[in-house]
């Protein structure tokens, strides 16, 4: 399934999920009641909720509550996580970006899976704008993967840690690149150079859905980024150096995970332009149209704003 958050023609807003290609679902309002009006209440209490919907008729375009896509407008699928953790999982962008800075690889990467916590009150969905920080002129996108988790736990092993997941979508990790380098070389990790947006979507899409991509590591899906319609960046998720089941374990050792928190993979081999360097492509600047595309997750556009 595909789960959306969306807005109505009287403002009002929803979650549900993707019936066909052109038309969505009000679970609330299809179901009288019976399944929450928040994407945040449906993970808390999923397999209750999974199992309602399974013992009813299939839903279909003539359902009441069901809606043209194409009249509702889509939000975060999950626009209020209950915190967000970006691990720092694939190799090849942990290589490139240290030597950007003028360090060398360190063992410890090799040692433990390591993520920072951002901001989970500055989520953004799908054709949002992005707003440049006042004090920012070297703004990034990071082309990136998140898993929801959807079950109450702690000390996670990796061998039970889908059991965790409710869900995948794409994920932008927006960066201040020359407010993030300052503050990182204090040595206690990215703040205000990550504090003003992240943005997820189009929909979450249940594991089920990409059973057919998966592979040791977890699945393999091309994972792609454009700028005003130019490609950029082009990765796989399959050449990730921890699994999703790494990070789980990691994230909840000693601690406990809830349903509607927001683990992100870090960004792909390539995917940002501090990767790349400003000889491919310039920092983004207002006016710019950035999507980034992922095989089985849709595609997450987002434009930079006017200050």
């Amino acid at each position: 399934m595909r789960f959306i958050t969306f807005e109505k023609k009287d403002k009002t807003v929803r979650a549900g999920w993707l019936v066909d290609e052109n038309h969505v679902i009000d679970m609330f309002e299809a179901t009288k009641g019976v399944l929450p009006q928040s994407m945040l209440g449906f993970i808390e209490n999923q397999a209750f909720y999974f199992d309602f919907i399974a013992s009813v008729p299939t839903f279909t375009s003539e359902n009441t509550g069901v809606y043209p896509l194409s009249d509702v407008v889509l939000k975060a699928p999950l626009p209020n996580p209950r915190s967000l953790r970006d691990f720092y999982a694939f190799e090849q962008h942990v290589k490139t970006a240290r030597e950007k800075r003028g360090l060398a690889m360190i063992p410890e990467w090799y040692e433990i899976p390591v993520f920072y916590f951002s901001n989970p009150m500055t989520i953004k969905g799908p054709n949002d704008d992005i707003l440049r920080p006042k004090q920012c002129n070297w703004l990034d996108y990071e082309l990136e993967i998140a898993c929801i988790i959807g079950k109450q736990g702690s000390d996670i092993k990796s061998n039970e840690a889908e059991d965790y997941i409710f869900g995948y979508c794409i994920m932008n990790d927006w960066s201040a690149r020359d407010l993030q380098q300052k503050e990182m070389k204090v040595g206690l990790g990215p703040a205000k150079g990550k504090d003003f947006a992240t943005s997820i979507g189009p929909w979450i899409v249940t594991k089920d859905e990409l059973e057919s991509f998966r592979t040791e590591k977890g699945y393999d899906l091309n994972m792609a980024a454009r700028v005003n319609g130019v490609v950029l960046s082009k990765g796989n998720l399959k050449d990730i150096h921890y699994s999703f089941a790494e990070m789980i374990e990691r994230a909840s050792a000693g601690v406990t995970l809830y349903p509607g928190e927001v683990i992100g993979s870090g960004t792909v081999g390539s995917g940002c332009i501090l990767e790349l360097g400003t000889a491919v492509h310039r920092w983004l600047e207002p006016g710019d149209k950035i999507e980034l595309e992922i095989t089985g997750l849709g595609a997450l556009q987002n434009r930079i704003g006017s200050e």
